[in-house]
């Protein structure tokens, strides 16, 4: 039997098992992944809730327009309706969010409008501020407004949270979701907590937003509140779709560890997640001094991983904030204390050269002229020309030498590394803060690796 249209598949997301990355977690944990959604996010169950009220009560007439501050997922469920119901979309979002979501939103038709994140929430240049204006200013429109938007948490009362409970069997004991507008945990957890009070529900909150501390101590603390990286989820200040008495537990999580944890869930598990999924899982092994044998743990998987490979899946990306614990070419030769790299000068014999690698157990050596690094010689090259000229461990190195070995940043990744290194070239040189110059071979990078 065919469907109608694409909103008929939003919802009934299938729950996965977690296997490898949680092996060393005492309970079942069970990821809701809401990127089969057709919008690949969660956001679409709401999204469509929203304009069906919207509709109903009159706030959006046929041919109107649809105006709201998005990080992006929210505004492609909207898109998606709008395409189906005849809507127009205008969307605003911070330049903070990935450049996918924006693109993935004009593919489908909406006009998008970025604003600056590091501003108050009032201040008018803010996404909120700026999709306000415009809902004044563009006629026959609708601002949705899904912090404040009711229907946002009701989404999740009505669908969210009566797929877990029927999915898990009613074995469900916590739940566990990264936190923005509230919808998501507080629709979900006030019917998980319906049909059993007993069920913890646990919110992952990023560093830089004020929502754990608000929970803690009813206080709006902007002190609380400072630019961060994490996408998705967090505040800067308490959306009314909260219900605090809902939740249990909020725990911070950086934005190091989410952005780690989301490629883990990638390589190990084969979920192609975003960011908030990898910091709600992360949140759950912060917690995990509470969860028992038994426990059976939702956490939600927001949306897809598409909407970061040019982020959180982008190696230079997380190597250039810190995020990756790599080695490096520094770390390479870390262990050789004042060992001095070895070199010879253009107008040595090969001879001298070929002493130099049995001294030392050496098979490449720079070939500096002054302190000019202007050729090199190694074991593989000197083979071929000694088999067929014997004579040649006479001549000067600079008739037989090879072209210098390139040179890289004292901080360059191992992986980087390999990306210099071939048949012909089998090492890297680097100058240290001193302006001494080291090496590092082939030989050194598959120890590196091997470790």
């Amino acid at each position: 039997m065919w469907l109608n249209n694409v909103l008929e598949t939003i919802g009934d997301t299938p729950l996965i098992r977690l296997n490898k990355i949680t092996r060393d977690l005492p309970c079942t944990v069970l990821a809701k992944v809401e990127y089969f959604n057709p919008g690949n996010s969660i956001k679409d169950r709401m999204a469509l809730k929203m304009l069906e009220v919207a509709e109903a009560e009159g706030k959006i007439k046929p041919g109107g327009t649809i105006i709201e501050g998005t990080s992006g997922n929210t505004g492609m469920g909207l898109a998606l309706a709008a395409c189906v119901k005849g809507y127009k979309c205008i969307f605003t979002t911070t330049d903070k969010q990935s450049k996918e979501k924006a693109d993935i939103l004009k593919a489908v038709g909406a006009e998008v409008i970025v604003c600056p994140t590091n501003v108050e929430p009032e201040d008018p240049r803010s996404y909120y501020s700026v999709s306000k204006r415009l809902a004044t200013e563009v006629p026959n429109s609708w601002y949705v407004n899904q912090y404040d938007n009711l229907a946002n948490r009701q989404a999740h009362y009505e669908q969210t949270g009566p797929e877990i409970w029927e999915q898990t069997e009613g074995k469900v004991t916590h739940l566990v979701v990264a936190t923005g507008t509230g919808g998501t945990i507080v629709g979900t957890g006030k019917y998980l907590k319906e049909k059993n009070p007993d069920i913890k529900v646990w919110a992952i909150d990023s560093y830089g937003s004020l929502l754990k501390k608000y929970f803690e101590t009813g206080e709006l603390d902007q002190k609380e509140v400072y630019p961060y990286i994490s996408e998705g989820f967090g505040e800067d200040f308490v959306p009314e779709n909260y219900d605090m008495s809902v939740i249990d537990e909020f725990t911070k999580v950086t934005d190091k560890d989410g952005a780690v944890m989301a490629r883990r869930i990638a390589k190990e598990e084969g979920l192609f997640c975003g960011y908030s999924a990898g910091s709600c899982l992360q949140g759950v092994f912060q917690l995990k001094s509470q969860l028992k044998k038994d426990d059976v743990v939702v956490v939600i998987f927001h949306d897809h991983g598409s909407r970061y490979v040019g982020k959180v899946y982008n190696d230079e990306w997380m190597l250039e904030r810190g995020f990756l614990d790599v080695k490096t070419f520094k770390d390479l030769i870390s262990g050789r204390g004042t060992q001095k790299t070895m070199s010879i000068s253009p107008s040595d014999t090969v001879m001298d050269a070929i002493n130099l690698m049995k001294k030392y157990d050496i098979e490449n050596i720079p070939v500096f002229d002054g302190e000019a690094n202007v050729g090199s010689i190694s074991e593989n090259g000197l083979f071929d020309k000694i088999l067929n000229n014997a004579d040649v461990k006479d001549a000067p190195v600079n008739t037989v030498m090879q072209p210098p070995y390139p040179e890289v940043a004292f901080d360059t990744p191992v992986e980087r590394l390999s990306a210099f290194i071939n048949k012909e070239n089998g090492a890297v040189l680097s100058k240290d803060e001193s302006g001494f110059y080291h090496i590092v071979t082939k030989y050194d990078i598959i120890q590196s690796l091997t470790k």
